[in-house]
Protein backbone atom coordinates (compact mmCIF):
# COMPACT_ATOMS: atom_id res chain seq x y z
CA UNK A 1 0.00 0.00 0.00
CA UNK A 2 1.22 3.64 -0.90
CA UNK A 3 -0.11 6.92 0.07
CA UNK A 4 -1.70 7.52 -3.54
CA UNK A 5 -3.97 4.73 -3.04
CA UNK A 6 -6.86 5.66 -2.75
CA UNK A 7 -10.73 4.91 0.05
CA UNK A 8 -13.53 3.67 -2.13
CA UNK A 9 -16.38 4.85 -0.65
CA UNK A 10 -19.81 3.69 -2.06
CA UNK A 11 -22.98 5.08 -1.25
CA UNK A 12 -26.03 6.81 -1.86
CA UNK A 13 -25.17 10.85 -2.93
CA UNK A 14 -27.57 11.90 0.52
CA UNK A 15 -25.57 10.95 3.48
CA UNK A 16 -24.16 12.80 6.00
CA UNK A 17 -22.40 10.43 7.84
CA UNK A 18 -19.87 9.72 5.06
CA UNK A 19 -19.62 13.46 4.09
CA UNK A 20 -17.62 13.71 7.33
CA UNK A 21 -15.75 10.86 6.49
CA UNK A 22 -15.12 11.87 3.15
CA UNK A 23 -13.94 15.44 4.62
CA UNK A 24 -12.22 13.97 7.54
CA UNK A 25 -10.18 11.84 4.89
CA UNK A 26 -9.38 14.43 2.38
CA UNK A 27 -8.26 17.13 5.50
CA UNK A 28 -5.29 14.23 6.11
CA UNK A 29 -4.38 14.41 2.42
CA UNK A 30 -5.97 10.30 1.88
CA UNK A 31 -7.13 10.05 -1.49
CA UNK A 32 -11.21 9.52 -1.65
CA UNK A 33 -13.06 7.89 -4.97
CA UNK A 34 -16.34 8.44 -3.96
CA UNK A 35 -19.66 6.90 -6.16
CA UNK A 36 -23.12 5.31 -5.85
CA UNK A 37 -23.87 2.43 -7.46
CA UNK A 38 -26.80 3.84 -8.84
CA UNK A 39 -24.14 6.07 -11.18
CA UNK A 40 -23.41 3.32 -13.62
CA UNK A 41 -23.63 3.51 -16.33
CA UNK A 42 -24.49 6.91 -16.95
CA UNK A 43 -21.59 8.56 -14.82
CA UNK A 44 -19.34 5.22 -13.92
CA UNK A 45 -17.87 2.88 -15.78
CA UNK A 46 -15.12 0.13 -15.25
CA UNK A 47 -12.69 -1.91 -17.40
CA UNK A 48 -11.35 -5.61 -15.24
CA UNK A 49 -9.15 -8.02 -15.83
CA UNK A 50 -8.77 -11.12 -13.79
CA UNK A 51 -4.76 -12.06 -13.07
CA UNK A 52 -2.54 -14.48 -11.23
CA UNK A 53 -2.25 -11.47 -8.95
CA UNK A 54 -6.30 -10.74 -8.68
CA UNK A 55 -8.26 -7.86 -10.23
CA UNK A 56 -6.76 -5.58 -11.93
CA UNK A 57 -7.85 -2.59 -13.74
CA UNK A 58 -9.51 1.04 -13.56
CA UNK A 59 -13.06 2.41 -12.41
CA UNK A 60 -14.02 5.75 -13.94
CA UNK A 61 -15.99 8.79 -12.30
CA UNK A 62 -16.76 11.84 -13.78
CA UNK A 63 -13.56 13.82 -11.67
CA UNK A 64 -11.64 10.48 -10.22
CA UNK A 65 -9.94 7.43 -11.77
CA UNK A 66 -9.12 4.39 -9.81
CA UNK A 67 -6.56 1.76 -10.29
CA UNK A 68 -8.39 -1.27 -9.15
CA UNK A 69 -5.58 -3.15 -8.08
CA UNK A 70 -4.30 -0.55 -5.54
CA UNK A 71 -7.63 0.14 -3.47
CA UNK A 72 -6.83 0.94 -0.10
CA UNK A 73 -10.07 0.28 1.52
CA UNK A 74 -13.57 0.21 0.21
CA UNK A 75 -16.58 1.86 2.91
CA UNK A 76 -19.64 0.48 1.63
CA UNK A 77 -22.79 2.57 2.90
CA UNK A 78 -25.79 1.83 1.89
CA UNK A 79 -25.75 2.99 -1.87
CA UNK A 80 -28.73 3.61 -3.89
CA UNK A 81 -28.54 0.30 -6.74
CA UNK A 82 -28.50 0.13 -9.93
CA UNK A 83 -31.18 1.10 -11.91
CA UNK A 84 -31.89 1.17 -16.01
CA UNK A 85 -34.81 3.50 -15.65
CA UNK A 86 -34.79 3.49 -19.88
CA UNK A 87 -35.34 0.26 -20.67
CA UNK A 88 -38.59 -2.22 -20.59
CA UNK A 89 -39.01 -4.65 -17.64
CA UNK A 90 -37.40 -7.63 -19.01
CA UNK A 91 -34.15 -5.71 -20.45
CA UNK A 92 -34.08 -3.50 -17.14
CA UNK A 93 -33.93 -6.99 -15.41
CA UNK A 94 -31.11 -8.37 -17.25
CA UNK A 95 -29.28 -5.49 -17.03
CA UNK A 96 -29.48 -4.91 -13.76
CA UNK A 97 -28.21 -8.68 -12.88
CA UNK A 98 -25.26 -7.74 -14.95
CA UNK A 99 -24.56 -5.00 -13.67
CA UNK A 100 -24.98 -6.77 -9.82
CA UNK A 101 -22.78 -9.66 -10.68
CA UNK A 102 -20.11 -7.96 -13.22
CA UNK A 103 -19.21 -4.37 -11.13
CA UNK A 104 -20.79 -5.57 -7.95
CA UNK A 105 -18.53 -9.16 -8.10
CA UNK A 106 -15.82 -6.67 -9.71
CA UNK A 107 -15.83 -4.35 -5.76
CA UNK A 108 -16.11 -7.65 -3.50
CA UNK A 109 -13.12 -9.07 -5.15
CA UNK A 110 -10.39 -6.02 -5.03
CA UNK A 111 -7.13 -7.84 -3.43
CA UNK A 112 -5.49 -6.35 -0.29
CA UNK A 113 -8.49 -3.84 -0.03
CA UNK A 114 -10.01 -3.56 3.73
CA UNK A 115 -14.21 -3.94 3.73
CA UNK A 116 -15.42 -1.40 6.10
CA UNK A 117 -17.95 -4.01 5.56
CA UNK A 118 -17.75 -6.45 2.68
CA UNK A 119 -21.23 -6.08 1.05
CA UNK A 120 -21.30 -9.72 1.08
CA UNK A 121 -21.16 -9.78 5.05
CA UNK A 122 -22.90 -7.36 5.16
CA UNK A 123 -25.86 -8.69 3.18
CA UNK A 124 -25.37 -12.33 5.41
CA UNK A 125 -25.38 -10.21 8.75
CA UNK A 126 -28.66 -8.26 8.01
CA UNK A 127 -30.60 -10.88 8.75
CA UNK A 128 -32.60 -10.99 12.02
CA UNK A 129 -32.65 -14.58 12.68
CA UNK A 130 -29.18 -15.21 11.46
CA UNK A 131 -28.04 -12.02 14.14
CA UNK A 132 -30.07 -13.34 16.79
CA UNK A 133 -28.91 -16.92 16.70
CA UNK A 134 -25.00 -15.94 16.17
CA UNK A 135 -25.52 -13.37 19.15
CA UNK A 136 -27.00 -16.30 21.68
CA UNK A 137 -24.01 -18.57 20.74
CA UNK A 138 -21.17 -15.88 21.92
CA UNK A 139 -23.01 -15.76 25.14
CA UNK A 140 -25.78 -12.32 24.83
CA UNK A 141 -28.55 -11.72 26.83
CA UNK A 142 -31.31 -12.23 24.67
CA UNK A 143 -35.15 -11.92 25.08
CA UNK A 144 -37.55 -14.30 24.08
CA UNK A 145 -38.08 -14.33 20.21
CA UNK A 146 -40.79 -16.21 18.12
CA UNK A 147 -40.05 -16.12 14.16
CA UNK A 148 -43.43 -17.12 12.75
CA UNK A 149 -46.26 -17.32 10.23
CA UNK A 150 -48.57 -19.22 12.48
CA UNK A 151 -51.02 -17.05 14.04
CA UNK A 152 -51.70 -19.98 16.64
CA UNK A 153 -47.77 -19.63 17.22
CA UNK A 154 -48.27 -15.99 17.60
CA UNK A 155 -51.48 -16.17 20.15
CA UNK A 156 -49.65 -18.65 22.14
CA UNK A 157 -46.34 -16.70 22.90
CA UNK A 158 -47.97 -13.14 23.35
CA UNK A 159 -49.89 -15.30 26.17
CA UNK A 160 -46.76 -17.10 27.78
CA UNK A 161 -44.22 -14.03 27.40
CA UNK A 162 -46.28 -10.95 27.37
CA UNK A 163 -46.10 -7.82 27.60
CA UNK A 164 -44.67 -8.67 24.29
CA UNK A 165 -43.67 -6.29 20.68
CA UNK A 166 -43.76 -6.74 17.31
CA UNK A 167 -40.59 -5.62 15.19
CA UNK A 168 -39.51 -6.04 11.26
CA UNK A 169 -37.51 -8.32 10.19
CA UNK A 170 -36.20 -5.50 7.68
CA UNK A 171 -37.00 -2.14 7.52
CA UNK A 172 -38.68 -1.17 3.95
CA UNK A 173 -40.07 2.15 3.63
CA UNK A 174 -43.86 2.81 3.36
CA UNK A 175 -45.09 6.12 1.77
CA UNK A 176 -48.50 6.93 3.75
CA UNK A 177 -50.19 10.42 2.41
CA UNK A 178 -46.70 10.92 0.00
CA UNK A 179 -43.84 10.67 3.27
CA UNK A 180 -41.49 7.73 3.80
CA UNK A 181 -42.31 6.25 6.79
CA UNK A 182 -40.60 2.61 8.51
CA UNK A 183 -42.51 0.32 10.52
CA UNK A 184 -41.98 0.70 13.88
CA UNK A 185 -41.62 -1.38 16.97
CA UNK A 186 -44.95 -1.82 18.71
CA UNK A 187 -46.81 -3.69 21.31
CA UNK A 188 -49.32 -6.64 20.95
CA UNK A 189 -51.89 -8.34 22.73
CA UNK A 190 -53.27 -11.87 22.03
CA UNK A 191 -56.25 -9.98 20.40
CA UNK A 192 -53.98 -8.45 18.00
CA UNK A 193 -53.17 -11.39 16.19
CA UNK A 194 -55.67 -12.50 13.39
CA UNK A 195 -55.21 -14.75 10.37
CA UNK A 196 -52.96 -11.99 8.65
CA UNK A 197 -49.93 -13.12 10.39
CA UNK A 198 -50.59 -16.20 8.01
CA UNK A 199 -49.23 -13.94 5.30
CA UNK A 200 -45.87 -13.51 6.09
CA UNK A 201 -42.85 -13.82 8.24
CA UNK A 202 -43.00 -11.96 11.66
CA UNK A 203 -40.86 -11.30 14.38
CA UNK A 204 -42.31 -11.51 17.79
CA UNK A 205 -40.06 -10.38 20.93
CA UNK A 206 -40.61 -10.20 24.88
CA UNK A 207 -40.64 -6.91 25.66
CA UNK A 208 -37.56 -5.98 28.87
CA UNK A 209 -38.63 -3.28 31.08
CA UNK A 210 -35.96 -1.07 30.14
CA UNK A 211 -34.77 1.96 32.10
CA UNK A 212 -32.28 2.77 29.37
CA UNK A 213 -31.14 1.93 25.49
CA UNK A 214 -27.48 1.91 24.86
CA UNK A 215 -26.05 2.48 21.30
CA UNK A 216 -22.26 0.67 20.83
CA UNK A 217 -20.30 1.10 17.88
CA UNK A 218 -17.17 -0.98 17.16
CA UNK A 219 -15.18 1.05 14.41
CA UNK A 220 -12.10 -1.77 13.76
CA UNK A 221 -9.83 -1.23 17.27
CA UNK A 222 -12.26 1.19 18.76
CA UNK A 223 -15.75 0.90 20.73
CA UNK A 224 -17.78 3.66 21.80
CA UNK A 225 -20.65 2.87 24.26
CA UNK A 226 -23.44 6.05 24.40
CA UNK A 227 -26.27 5.68 26.73
CA UNK A 228 -29.55 6.76 25.42
CA UNK A 229 -32.47 7.74 27.26
CA UNK A 230 -35.72 8.27 27.26
CA UNK A 231 -39.50 7.38 27.59
CA UNK A 232 -39.49 5.50 24.17
CA UNK A 233 -40.80 1.93 23.67
CA UNK A 234 -38.55 2.87 20.23
CA UNK A 235 -35.98 5.70 20.98
CA UNK A 236 -35.39 6.09 17.24
CA UNK A 237 -39.03 7.64 16.57
CA UNK A 238 -38.28 10.65 17.97
CA UNK A 239 -34.59 11.59 18.47
CA UNK A 240 -35.72 15.20 19.96
CA UNK A 241 -36.64 13.54 23.09
CA UNK A 242 -33.19 11.86 23.66
CA UNK A 243 -30.16 12.82 26.07
CA UNK A 244 -27.04 10.75 25.55
CA UNK A 245 -24.09 10.13 27.77
CA UNK A 246 -20.48 7.86 27.86
CA UNK A 247 -20.75 5.10 29.93
CA UNK A 248 -18.67 1.95 30.84
CA UNK A 249 -19.96 -1.74 29.66
CA UNK A 250 -20.23 -4.94 31.79
CA UNK A 251 -17.48 -7.35 32.35
CA UNK A 252 -16.88 -9.24 29.19
CA UNK A 253 -19.06 -7.49 26.40
CA UNK A 254 -16.04 -6.34 24.44
CA UNK A 255 -15.45 -9.98 24.05
CA UNK A 256 -18.76 -11.19 22.95
CA UNK A 257 -19.02 -8.04 20.60
CA UNK A 258 -16.00 -9.10 18.72
CA UNK A 259 -17.18 -12.83 18.47
CA UNK A 260 -20.40 -11.47 17.35
CA UNK A 261 -18.15 -9.37 14.42
CA UNK A 262 -15.46 -12.22 13.94
CA UNK A 263 -18.90 -15.17 13.09
CA UNK A 264 -19.87 -12.72 10.16
CA UNK A 265 -16.75 -11.22 8.75
CA UNK A 266 -17.41 -7.59 10.24
CA UNK A 267 -14.76 -4.91 11.51
CA UNK A 268 -18.41 -2.23 11.83
CA UNK A 269 -21.31 -2.49 13.86
CA UNK A 270 -23.88 -0.68 15.37
CA UNK A 271 -25.30 -2.80 18.48
CA UNK A 272 -28.18 -1.72 20.47
CA UNK A 273 -29.27 -2.95 24.03
CA UNK A 274 -31.96 -2.25 26.33
CA UNK A 275 -30.62 -2.31 30.03
CA UNK A 276 -33.13 -3.09 32.41
CA UNK A 277 -33.97 -2.33 36.02
CA UNK A 278 -31.54 -4.78 37.34
CA UNK A 279 -28.79 -3.02 34.98
CA UNK A 280 -28.89 -6.21 32.94
CA UNK A 281 -27.77 -5.60 28.94
CA UNK A 282 -29.60 -7.06 26.69
CA UNK A 283 -28.90 -7.85 22.90
CA UNK A 284 -31.68 -6.63 20.36
CA UNK A 285 -29.56 -6.14 17.06
CA UNK A 286 -26.25 -5.08 15.57
CA UNK A 287 -27.11 -3.63 12.10
CA UNK A 288 -23.92 -3.69 9.90
CA UNK A 289 -24.81 -0.49 8.30
CA UNK A 290 -25.72 1.06 11.01
CA UNK A 291 -26.12 5.42 12.05
CA UNK A 292 -23.11 6.81 14.42
CA UNK A 293 -22.11 9.96 13.40
CA UNK A 294 -24.59 11.84 15.05
CA UNK A 295 -23.81 10.70 18.14
CA UNK A 296 -19.99 12.62 18.30
CA UNK A 297 -21.76 16.17 18.62
CA UNK A 298 -23.49 15.02 21.37
CA UNK A 299 -20.73 13.51 23.36
CA UNK A 300 -17.41 14.19 22.15
CA UNK A 301 -16.61 10.65 20.90
CA UNK A 302 -13.73 10.69 18.26
CA UNK A 303 -15.62 8.49 16.46
CA UNK A 304 -15.56 10.21 12.48
CA UNK A 305 -11.61 10.33 13.37
CA UNK A 306 -11.56 6.54 14.89
CA UNK A 307 -13.08 5.69 11.01
CA UNK A 308 -10.75 7.70 9.31
CA UNK A 309 -8.03 5.97 10.81
CA UNK A 310 -9.60 2.58 10.25
CA UNK A 311 -9.93 3.41 6.44
CA UNK A 312 -6.71 5.29 6.23
CA UNK A 313 -5.20 2.23 7.50
CA UNK A 314 -3.35 3.82 10.14
CA UNK A 315 -4.64 1.05 12.95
Amino acid sequence: MTDSDPVLVVTNLDDPTTDLVTEELHGRGVPVVRFDSGDFPTTLSFAATVTPHGIEGTLTTPTRRADLAHIRSLYYRRPSGFTFSHLDGQNARFAITQARYGLGGIMASLPGCLYVNHPHRIGDAEFKPSGLAVAANCGFRLPSTLITSEPDAARAFVKRYGPVIYKPLSTPLYRVNGVSCTVEVGDVVPEDIDDAVAGTAHLFQQRIDKTADVRVTVIGDRVFYVQIDSDLLDWRTDYSRLTYSVVLPPVGLERRLRAYLDRFGLVFGAFDFAVDRRGQWWFLECNPSGQWAWLEPETGLPMVAAMADLLERTT
